[in-house]
């Protein structure tokens, strides 16, 4: 079950304004990897499950880090369907991301007072997940819309909040970009959680990074 509220879990997007986005089959890394963003500051990560069995590391994740990082909220992404949200929420997730907007995820999330964020690229489509009772939206692919998309659409709604994952870089132009037309925070994946050469993270890296990002972010607050 769920240890935030989707209210809670809503303020800590929008206090931080950033949601790092990960994938690794193995325990281990996924640990580890967290751990670094975790010492970086970062209070919250999208599992985002891709692979086979992914739900036995998210379960395994999700123990680990409500023993050993308090305050981190933990969260599930590349859901598509409800069955796998209900699954993911038994496992200790906190919010639900999904690529695209399920009225059925909506549905068994609200049921639990689980906080989801669906895939939007319309307006029409963000004003449904508003009336479904989303927080925050997902704007996906962020890079396909860009910063002058969100700034059209705060204009005749200012009161969406919305967070473009892809498309977002960990540089003070991008972020600078995204945060003046006036999204609540960003997701970014690789290129936070980047591979070296050799396939393997540079945990040191990863920590550092997610420092900056945050501080440029708190910048331009």
């Amino acid at each position: 079950m769920a240890n935030f509220t989707r209210i809670q879990v809503a303020e800590v997007m929008k206090q931080t304004g950033l949601v790092p986005l990960f994938y690794n089959d193995d325990i281990e890394i996924s640990k580890s990897v967290v751990k670094a963003v975790y010492d970086g500051g970062a209070r919250l990560l999208e599992f985002t499950a891709r692979g086979d069995f992914a739900h036995e590391v998210f379960d395994a994740l999700s123990k680990y880090v409500a023993k050993e990082l308090p305050g981190m909220i933990m969260g599930v992404g590349s859901v598509t369907d409800a069955a796998s949200a209900s699954r993911y929420m038994a496992l200790g997730a906190n919010f639900i991301v999904t690529p695209v907007l399920r009225e059925d995820i909506a549905l068994v999330c609200n049921r639990r007072k689980v906080m989801w964020s669906p895939g939007c690229g319309t307006l029409t489509e963000i004003c449904r997940a508003e009336e479904l009772g989303c927080e925050i939206v997902k704007l996906f692919p962020g890079g396909t819309y860009g910063a002058d998309f969100v700034k059209a659409i705060k204009g005749p709604q200012p009161w969406t909040s919305i967070m473009p994952t892809g498309g977002v870089s960990p540089t003070r132009d991008s972020l600078e970009a995204w945060f003046k037309a006036g999204v609540t925070c960003v997701g970014i994946g690789s290129k936070l959680i980047a591979k070296g050469a050799d396939g393997s993270y540079d945990l040191d890296k990863i920590k550092s990074t997610t420092e900056s990002t945050l501080k440029i972010i708190d910048s331009l607050k």
